[in-house]
């Protein structure tokens, strides 16, 4: 073989594709006069293993993703969205609880009130109460000016002593006509003068008895001027019409005043019963006289024994209710009208044993749960929840006495799932 055929071989070998290399082979062999070198064989193990690596590292990534996602979506739609819970409360125990028959709210209302005003228009000049003062019946509120009725009373005074002084003068003009016509009558009699004179005497006398009359009933109107503007000037001092709280505000020193104002409101605190809604299904356990037990939001766990003294004649057709009164056996010095009240009609009066008994606070059994190493609730504020942490004693029922912890009322989460957190916004499930 010649120079030119063997140059022409190796040529034609160049052109060759390697099939086990997986690559494209140059399309052109360098023009060079050195043999190609030969390329090391590839490893097939360690190429799979690498795209296992690969594989298994893209699956790790991708489950990452999920469990983020995941983990993001909840957060998100835990501040999107309100989680729906059942709601409980803390409560408490009386031992008054086993005889309550129908349990009722309302308020404290007052019978007897007193609106003191005044009669006639005037400036005060004198306040005798101010807010929340104790008066006894009779006791001076209020002093007007009394100048402007004085003077009329004095005025008065002046009419009626002219309308005196023209009744006398009247009366003693009469008295003169009078002598006058027995005379001409005498001299009638004897014929010295005519009967004329004495007719003409009799109409003159007849006449001023009429004046005597008319200056008579002025004097008498007179007189009745000064009693009524006696009266007007006694009404310049406003007097207490019972005994009682002052519960507003009284007018002030200065104040001009007319009868149509109100000066001062006055509330007879003896007179104060709790006047509560029954509903019409549950009168018929209402009974006239009957033991009751009263509960003030004001004095919390303070308890009141009570008597119905009055059950409305009238029921309230919106509201399908009957109004009842309840009276406090001892009213609590603290009492106050308007003040919110709970009122438990007994099947019967409590001992004095258990009206000591102290009211005890209970917490339901399904709201508590164990975290950080202590028993917590979750306590519901607005539409949010906090973790509070509880002290309970012994059992109660399906409840625990609660030693620490929220007051009573407290809204709390019922069966809390463990997927809550501190702050997450709820709602009350729907029922």
């Amino acid at each position: 073989m010649t120079r030119s055929d063997e140059q022409l071989s190796r040529d034609l070998q160049s052109l060759r594709i390697d099939r086990g290399a997986g690559s494209r082979a140059p399309t052109h062999a360098p023009l060079s006069s050195e043999p190609q070198r030969a390329l090391p064989p590839r490893d097939e193990g360690s190429s799979i293993v690498g795209k296992l690596v690969k594989v298994g590292a893209l699956v790790g990534v991708i489950a990452l993703g999920v469990v983020g996602f995941r983990a993001l979506r909840a957060s998100t739609e835990a501040s999107l969205f309100k989680t729906e819970v059942s709601f409980t409360e803390v409560g408490t125990i009386a031992p008054s609880q086993g005889q309550v028959e129908v349990t009722s709210t309302g308020y404290v209302v007052p019978q007897v009130i007193a609106k003191v005003g005044t009669k006639i228009m005037g400036r005060i000049s004198k306040v005798g109460v101010r807010e929340g003062g104790r008066v006894k019946a009779g006791d001076s509120l209020f002093e007007l000016d009394p100048s402007d009725q004085r003077s009329a009373v004095a005025a008065s005074n002046a009419r009626v002593l002219s309308a005196s002084a023209k009744v006398e003068a009247a009366r003693a003009q009469l008295h003169e006509v009078e002598i006058q016509h027995t005379r001409q009558k005498e001299l009638v009699r004897v014929g010295a003068v005519a009967a004329s004179t004495a007719d003409d005497l009799a109409a003159r006398a007849a006449t001023l008895q009429e004046q005597l009359k008319a200056q008579q009933a002025d004097m008498v109107a007179a007189r009745a001027d000064v009693a009524q503007l006696a009266v007007g000037l006694a009404h310049t001092t406003v007097k207490a019409p019972i005994d009682g709280v002052a519960v507003t505000k009284p007018a002030e020193l200065g104040d001009v005043v007319s009868p149509a104002a109100t000066l001062v409101e006055l509330v007879d605190f003896s007179t104060l019963v709790v006047e509560t809604d029954v509903p019409e299904g549950r009168l018929g356990k209402i009974r006239p006289e009957g033991p009751c037990e009263i509960v003030l939001d004001a004095m919390e766990g303070a308890r009141f024994p009570g008597r119905v003294v009055a059950i409305g004649p009238r029921l309230n057709r919106s509201k399908a209710t009957a109004q009842v009164k309840v009276r406090f056996e001892v009213p609590p010095p603290e009492l106050r009208p308007e003040m919110s009240a709970r009122v438990s009609f007994l099947s019967r009066a409590l001992s004095p044993e258990e009206q000591k008994t102290s009211v005890r606070t209970v917490l339901p059994a399904n709201a508590v749960f164990d975290a950080d190493g202590r028993q917590n609730v979750w306590v519901v504020e607005g539409d949010k929840i906090r973790k509070t942490p509880v002290s309970i004693g012994e059992k109660a029922g399906t409840d625990f006495v609660l030693t620490g912890g929220p007051p009573p009322g407290t809204k709390l989460v019922r069966d809390p799932a463990p997927t809550l957190h501190e702050g997450q916004a709820v709602k009350e499930k729907s029922k």
